[in-house]
């Protein structure tokens, strides 16, 4: 099984980046080997559609799941759509993010992330810091 996990930089001993979209790469691991690559992420420091373009660029890798810390609803839709399990809220490093979800400790995510810039709602509710009459 390939996995994608969002990195900082290259390798097993890399920190997992919580930015899936804007990650400087994405190391890619064979589970069972543990071999890695290490694969820029070539849409990260695009003006706008940055997720998208990472989950184009993991999709063609062929992997299976992605870890990260955070991934918006672009991005998680793309690689929902191709069929890829999403995990967010990974922390630490390469290795220890794989040997984790080999364990089983780590779930697949079944929304996108929120919170950050994912905010979703403009503040145009009906809520006027009184009372209704």
């Amino acid at each position: 099984m390939k996995i994608a996990v969002s990195a900082s930089s290259g390798g097993l001993d890399a920190t997992v980046d919580p930015r899936f979209g804007r990650c400087p790469c994405f190391v890619i691991v064979d589970a069972e080997t543990m071999q890695s690559e290490v694969v820029p992420n070539e849409g990260g420091n695009m003006a706008h559609g940055a997720g998208i373009q990472a989950a184009q660029t993991v999709v063609g890798l062929g992997v299976q799941v992605v870890l990260t810390g955070n991934v918006g609803p672009n991005a998680y839709q793309a690689l929902s759509a191709a069929g890829i399990k999403i995990v967010t809220g990974v922390t630490g490093n390469v290795r220890g993010a794989i040997m984790s979800y080999k364990k089983g400790e780590l779930k697949e995510t079944s929304s996108p992330s929120v919170g950050g810039h994912f905010g979703v709602g403009r503040g145009r509710g009906m809520g006027r810091g009184g009372r209704w009459s």
